[in-house]
């Protein structure tokens, strides 16, 4: 499923390329592509809901929190998060990219995917792809994105 996202995010969100808002030629052109029907159907469903993230209503959990309140993660937060992951999104919060609101779309987002594995790399992607779709939040993906691809080889790390 991470594989999917990457690649969506890669050939049309982040390239500025156009997205295709047919699903059906969608998931043909991932079928092309060489990824699985069921894979498919989840990863679009997953952006489907990142998108729906945007309307502060359908957000139950964004509660525009004090500056002094702690995040405390469930069990299975730190089941699917390691301590390399907490103390990423710990970090981004302290520098000013990620508030309460965009933090929460992260987690939200992480805990949704199907997957077993999760490393600190697959967070970083879903912290782009929450930055990106989040309206106002322009200045934080583009400081995350420094961080991430300001390596001399220019990848994401």
């Amino acid at each position: 499923m991470m594989d999917i996202l990457m690649y969506l995010f890669e050939t049309y969100i982040q390239s500025e390329a156009e997205l295709l808002v047919d699903q059906e030629e969608l998931s043909e052109e991932l079928l092309r592509a060489g990824f699985h029907q069921d894979d498919i159907y989840k990863s679009l469903e997953w952006l489907e809901k990142l998108a729906a993230l945007q309307e502060t209503e359908n957000t139950p959990y964004v509660n525009h929190s004090a500056i002094t309140s702690m995040r405390i993660y469930t069990a299975d937060e730190m089941l699917r998060m390691d301590t390399a992951c907490r103390g990423f999104l710990l970090y981004l919060e302290q520098i000013d990219v990620l508030n309460t609101d965009t933090r929460e779309m992260v987690i939200d987002r992480v805990m949704e995917l199907d997957t077993q594995e999760f490393v600190l790399d697959d967070l970083k992607w879903i912290i782009l792809m929450v930055l990106f779709n989040a309206p106002g939040n322009e200045a934080a993906y583009d400081k995350v994105e420094e961080l991430l691809y300001g390596a001399e080889d220019g990848g994401l790390h």
